[in-house]
């Protein structure tokens, strides 16, 4: 069943059907002032932290799923008949009412047509300000005057925190009152506190006279009523309440008559910050030319971050997710990790250390910098032990940390700064990080490669007797724990990485003494993991201390997992038959059509306390769910083998995009990643669960562009060399490398998976797939010839 389709040109998801499965939604906003919006116009706001910060209420997992909201309501004052500007919440008939929801990247579009009444509100948050706005355009396309009467609704929260808001009604149920001024609603949290912390929230408009206005939930809602059926606008008025404890709301009406044809446009305004600033904010929109400017400005910043890479194959699916879908996916992760979601309520007060430093990858070849800044910041999240924060809060304050307990570290946190760090270096190549100084969490700082040498000793001094690396509270999969007795055979194979990485970089700093070191361990490890993990068809996961072997073959439960298999050949232990053999079982064992299983079988015997997922139900989550994250890695680890028609195979299986048309199956947007998908024990399988905030963002993101399109930045320059099904016969690339445009043709007439035959740039033939820097120009033309 299909609920919408995608407009390339305009970067845009448009949603024909409002009464979609699940409620889809778009991110609005910056770091300083982000937003959440439905196709419905549900959703929230919130002010830096979707904990700390919160400007608009919401309520999570309730029915239906997206409400509160952005509201609109319109009322005919000669029959009475109302409704809204989005389809919820009145939910007029659909036979009757017609909805148009426009997602674009950072910004909403939603239209509606009823009676001959046509309305449009773009919902965005202007660039550099902490506020929101509605711009909302209404035209009379009947033969006669209307006369009409608009209500806008937001519930505004109680407290900044979220929890508190929701649940310490005790306290925050007491500590809000509204003024009206005019033209706007102010709300005031704890306004007589004496140390400068009260809190000013408002809800203004502009554009149009305001008639009347409620300040207060109740007044506006009425007893024992709904969003859908809200008293003021049932009885055509609103009764000028004001909030004095209980809750608060910016609700304004506005009385119009519109003239056969006329249009009308006015702004509903909410943000943060004291009447002088709502007042100095709101004005500004007295021109409504200041709303277009604005939506412009948006387009032209995130369009821009876009454009920097931009691809056409001869799959439609592949190319909006890589050009628009996914990359921009990859920012909103970036800028929100877990923290900010219809699922994250915000509990996540900050950057989880190993979610971020992989979802900075997803954007590197994108906004350079930007990646740079944020990597820093997690820097300062490791603890001077080399040991990663689990969580890198949103105030963190390096140097003042306090770090966690041995018991708390995870081993996998600081061993993703082995993929993250390099790719930093070659994208920008700025090789002079590598020496910059950055303060540890706790005490104490050192310099980039610093960094790097302290999370290699942390995991050297923590290993099994196996000689693998302990499992501590958990490696990148939370439900396994080993504590200090077990061992983790990928969090082994990370560190192998990781060793390799090192060695590489500390041979081109001419430190040949870490080379040693690093080269001596690495082989050791290399030997320990194929003697111990190996069993001749594929990795096994673990060791507990008691001596059981996770993943092994001979094992009734989870017999086989994805993560060590695909990172066998990613860390580069196992190339050539060894990891095709791994990667054989994977296709044979896991794949599915709806991505590929994490393990299976699932776990309904052994569980706790080593193997938490036995909490979840068969199927779902780490218990033999397709977990999203680890289809990059299997995309990616394809690609290095060279098999470009299985990456591609499993790249278009967990693509969003080729669901489109099976939306009742998937559920959630078409449009984005999510975390899980259900596996083939589920009678669920392929409805896919937490949206938007996923690690799988960046991970398949960097499959397709590194791999699949086989464009990956080197020290020296631009690498290219493709992995791609074999019926490619041509597609066409651009990239901005280092501020350089390079557009790229490659010619795949020979209809091979991989192999470069000859690179030719500006007319000049490449030694091998390497293009250096030093013999671009400004502009570049580059042709690829496959074979």
């Amino acid at each position: 069943m299909n609920y919408g389709y995608f407009d390339d040109q305009n970067r845009e998801y448009v949603i024909t059907r409002p009464d979609t499965p699940a409620s889809w939604c778009n991110y609005l906003g910056t770091l300083d002032y982000g937003g959440i919006i439905t196709n419905n116009a549900g959703g929230y706001s919130f002010v830096k932290s979707g904990a700390d910060g919160r400007i608009l209420r919401y309520r999570f997992n309730s029915i239906p799923q997206d409400q509160p909201g952005r509201y609109i309501y319109l009322r005919d004052r000669e029959n009475g008949d109302y409704w809204s500007a989005s389809w919820q919440p009145v939910a007029k008939d659909l036979k009757k009412y017609a909805s148009v929801c426009r997602h674009g990247t950072g910004y909403t579009i939603i239209t509606s047509d009823y009676d001959r009444i046509k309305t449009e509100t773009v919902f965005y948050i202007p660039l550099a300000k902490k506020c929101e706005v509605w711009a909302f355009k209404i035209k009379n396309n009947d033969s006669r005057e209307r006369k009409l009467t608009i209500f806008n609704y937001a519930e505004l929260s109680n407290d900044n925190n979220e929890n508190q808001d929701l649940v310490n009604l005790q306290y925050t149920l007491f500590i809000t009152r509204t003024y009206f001024k005019e033209n706007l609603l102010l709300q005031t949290v704890n306004e007589n506190r004496n140390d400068g912390n009260a809190v000013y929230r408002y809800a203004g408009l502009a554009g149009a006279k305001v008639t009347g206005y409620d300040g207060g939930r109740e007044g506006f809602i009425g007893p024992y009523r709904s969003y859908a059926n809200p008293a003021a606008v049932v009885n055509g008025k609103c009764g000028n309440s004001l909030n004095y404890t209980g809750n608060s709301c910016g609700a304004l009406q506005t009385d119009l008559e519109l003239a056969p044809g006329e249009e009308k446009e006015m702004f509903f305004i909410v943000g943060y910050g004291d009447e002088t600033t709502a007042r100095r904010v709101i004005k500004e929109y007295e021109d409504p030319e200041k709303a277009r400017i604005e939506i412009e400005q948006i387009k032209r910043l995130w369009h821009g971050r876009l454009d920097k890479f931009q691809v056409n194959t001869p799959d439609p699916d592949f190319n909006r997710m890589v050009n628009i879908w996914n990359a921009y996916q990859c920012f909103i992760t970036f800028f929100w990790s877990r923290a900010a979601s219809l699922t994250y309520c915000g509990l996540r007060n900050g950057l989880g250390f190993r979610d971020t430093v992989q979802d900075i990858q997803g954007i590197m070849h994108l906004e350079a910098e930007s990646a740079k800044e944020r990597l820093s910041y997690m820097l300062s999240g490791q603890v001077s032990n080399g040991g990663g924060m689990p969580l890198v809060r949103f105030d963190h304050q390096p140097g003042k940390a306090v770090p966690p307990k041995p018991e708390e570290y995870r081993c996998d946190d600081a061993l993703w700064l082995f993929q993250t760090v390099p790719q930093y270096l070659k994208e920008s190549g700025d090789w002079g990080y590598l020496d910059e100084v950055t303060p540890y969490a706790d005490q104490g700082e050192g310099t980039v490669y610093d960094h790097l040498k302290r999370a290699l000793n942390f995991s050297l001094e923590r290993l099994g007797k196996h000689g693998l690396v302990y499992g501590l509270e958990a490696d990148w999969n939370d439900c396994i724990r080993l504590e200090e007795e077990g061992e983790s055979v990928f969090a082994s194979l990370q560190l192998y990485l990781a060793l390799g990485v090192f060695v590489d970089l500390a041979r081109r700093k001419g430190n040949m003494e870490d080379v040693l070191w690093a080269g001596e361990n690495w082989s050791r490890l290399g030997e320990n993991l194929y003697k111990h993990a190996w069993e001749g068809d594929r990795f096994v996961r673990a060791f507990t201390g008691d001596g059981y072997v996770v993943g092994s073959k001979q094992n009734e439960e989870a017999g086989l997992w994805l993560n060590p298999q695909c990172y066998a050949v990613i860390s580069g232990a196992a190339l050539g038959e060894q990891g095709q053999k791994a990667m054989d079982k994977v296709y044979e064992e896991l794949n599915t059509e709806h991505g590929i299983l994490l393990m299976n079988p699932a776990f309904k015997k052994r569980g706790l306390p080593v193997f938490r997922m036995i909490l979840y139900l068969p199927g779902i989550k780490e218990n033999a769910g397709i977990f999203s994250q680890p289809q990059g890695w299997a995309i990616l680890a394809e690609t290095m083998l060279g098999r470009g028609d299985r990456a591609y195979q499993y790249y278009c299986n967990c693509n969003p995009a080729k669901m489109n048309d099976r939306a009742e199956i998937r559920v959630a947007e078409p449009y984005v990643h999510c975390q899980f998908t259900e596996g083939k024990e589920s009678p669920f399988h392929g409805r896919a669960h937490v949206h938007w905030l996923t690690g799988a963002a960046s991970t398949i993101q960097v499959a397709a562009v590194e791999g699949i399109l086989g464009v990956k930045p080197d020290y020296e320059g631009l690498r290219i060399n493709p992995c791609i099904p074999a019926w490619w016969k041509e597609f066409t690339m651009e990239r901005v490398f280092r501020g350089k445009s390079l557009r790229i043709r490659v010619d795949n007439s020979a209809g091979v998976q991989k192999g470069v035959r000859r690179i030719i740039l500006n007319g000049e033939a490449m030694i091998d797939d390497l293009i250096p820097e030093a013999k671009m120009g400004p502009e570049n033309e580059v042709e690829v010839l496959m074979g």
